[in-house]
């Protein structure tokens, strides 16, 4: 089982080019943990960094798709997982 916290874990940045100017938009980075496995949308092309509560990196997953699911097969802890500007701290028992 995993816990997490309720407030949702959004973050926003893409970067759109008109006219040769780079211009940043607001586009949702959502992270949804369901058991063992996490949610990930809005966040193609990055990557999804799992640590420890001690500050070591366990896992790094390459995220290809708007919207993709991994399974992260983690022991019994808590960890933090990063995606762009998300941070979520999750419990799993």
């Amino acid at each position: 089982m995993m816990a997490f916290l309720a407030v949702p874990a959004v973050a926003t940045t893409t970067m759109v080019m008109e006219r040769g100017v780079a211009e940043m938009i607001d586009e949702p980075i959502t992270l949804s943990v369901d058991g063992n496995a996490v949610t990930i949308s809005g966040a193609q092309g990055q990557k999804l960094i799992v640590v420890s509560l001690t500050g070591r990196q366990v896992a790094e997953y390459q995220i290809d798709s708007p919207a993709q699911r991994i399974e992260l097969n983690l022991t019994k802890g808590c960890y933090v997982l990063k995606v762009g500007n998300v941070v979520r701290k999750v419990s799993i028992h």
